[in-house]
């Protein structure tokens, strides 16, 4: 879609194996005046090699320079990225004069039809703060080379940088003879870690009673389980029929249908379990598993389901927003949509206030709190394993496939997966339950 912004521009089609061809083709691409901009372009300097997105030719003698990234905005890892880009390609002899970064531009509202293209893309000229970085890329590169000269790698305590911009494949080799209670996994920034680190503490177990720690890393250090007093309260304060809801989306960096901004999350599916007051429980969900706007069917379908009594239990805010959402987009149905927000109940909220367990491992996520508080019951078993992929199971389904049994069987896919979310809801307010039932009779005697 980029590259559609600079019609009749050319691609260096030679892959990452093919680097000497590349070179090459992009050489050839560069002495052709006809040719108004080069996509892929391969260039070398000093030994580094670099492929830039879109090298658009401004004239006879100069060039400008365009990174493509699929975010929202510009972040410092894209300036680094075009530093060394430009430092390769004017070490080459190319004469940049424009260095630009090319973003998707989050407030355009697709209304239909064509792609507006200089709407959906924005392009920021940062060539002053690329220049900038220039002495320290070269500086950098020249640093790297040696590293790599080396006989050995080089001695760096691992920390936060592990993890910037990128995590690095060599963690676990690098933190295999740390202690499994290593003071890095304690909750908080980074100023906490490195207080310790220069007290020579290595171990969370070795922290001293004196060092201020938060409430929750207090209780990462006391490596016990904690029931509030106010859990059962709490649990109990829902009402019946209680709804557990949970919703999937898609995230579309090119909006698909009429009023959709890039990565607005579209709602595709749902699931509801629901607990009568006597504890029976029935489940519905929806799918839509056509090529269309899915937003006003699921909309309408999660309100039938929803009806208008009960708590709606939910895990994080994302039905929330979700719900305000589609109440925005269809203003018949803002009303009832409203009303089912004002009915929320936010079970990580209760988690994260009322409950902790060592297993938890510094992480509140459904897929950290389940296997601590209900082990038997995972994620294993099933043949979608995290949200994560969850797009790319639905646009395979409903925009590739075309095998009707294999669309079924994607289709169950997802609908266990959403099912999945919403039992573990159910199983863990029941288990919680029962824990502050046995901390409120421990209280009394």
């Amino acid at each position: 879609m980029a590259r559609r912004r600079f019609p009749g521009g050319c691609l260096v089609e030679e892959s990452h194996r093919q680097s000497s061809a590349a070179l090459r083709r992009t050489a050839e691409f560069i002495q052709n005046p006809n040719i108004p901009a080069i996509f892929e372009g391969a260039v070398e300097w000093q030994d580094t090699f670099v492929r830039a997105d879109i090298l658009e030719r401004l004239n006879q003698k100069s060039w400008r320079l365009i990174e493509v990234k699929a975010t929202a905005r510009v972040k410092a890892i894209h300036v680094e990225d075009l530093a060394i880009q430009t430092a390769v390609l004017v070490g080459a002899g190319l004469p940049l004069v424009e260095l630009c970064l090319m973003h998707l531009n989050t407030d355009y509202l697709y209304e239909g039809g064509e792609i507006d293209l200089t709407q959906l893309f924005t392009i920021e000229n940062l060539t002053e703060m690329v220049w900038a970085r220039q002495p320290e890329i070269r500086n950098r590169t020249m640093i790297m080379r040696k590293t790599l000269q080396a006989s050995s790698p080089p001695v760096v305590d691992p920390d936060a940088h592990c993890h910037t911009p990128y995590p690095c494949p060599f963690w676990d080799h690098c933190t295999k003879d740390k202690p499994s209670r290593w003071v890095y996994f304690l909750p908080g920034g980074k100023q906490t870690f490195s207080r310790l680190t220069e007290r020579g503490i290595e171990s969370i177990d070795e922290i001293p009673p004196d060092f201020h720690l938060t409430v929750l890393q207090s209780r990462m250090k006391n490596n016990v389980e904690w029931v509030s007093p106010k859990l059962l309260d709490v649990l109990e304060s829902v009402h019946y029929p209680v709804h557990h809801l949970d919703f999937e989306t898609l995230m579309a960096p090119i909006p698909p249908f009429p009023g959709i901004q890039p990565y607005r999350p579209i709602p595709i599916q749902w699931s509801n379990h629901i607990e009568e007051e006597n504890g029976a429980i029935r489940h519905e969900s929806y799918l839509c598993t056509d090529a269309k706007d899915p937003r006003e069917s699921v909309a309408n379908s999660v309100l039938a389901s929803l009806g208008e009594k009960g708590s709606i239990c939910v895990y994080s805010e994302y039905e929330r927003h979700l719900l305000l959402s589609l109440a925005d987009r269809f203003p018949q149905l803002k009303t009832p949509l409203t009303k089912a927000v004002s009915r929320i109940w936010d079970l990580l909220f209760v988690i994260q206030h009322y409950y902790y367990h060592p297993a938890f491992q510094n992480s509140f996520s459904i897929k950290s709190v389940l296997p601590a508080l209900i082990p038997s019951l995972g994620y294993d078993d099933l043949e979608i394993q995290n949200g994560a992929i969850v797009s790319l199971i639905y646009r395979k389904m409903v925009y590739e496939e075309t095998d009707w049994v294999e669309r079924a069987k994607l289709a169950e896919a997802l609908s266990h997966y959403c099912e999945r979310d919403t039992w573990a809801m159910v199983e863990l307010r029941r288990v919680l339950r029962e824990k502050a039932i046995v901390k409120a009779r421990h209280r009394r005697n």
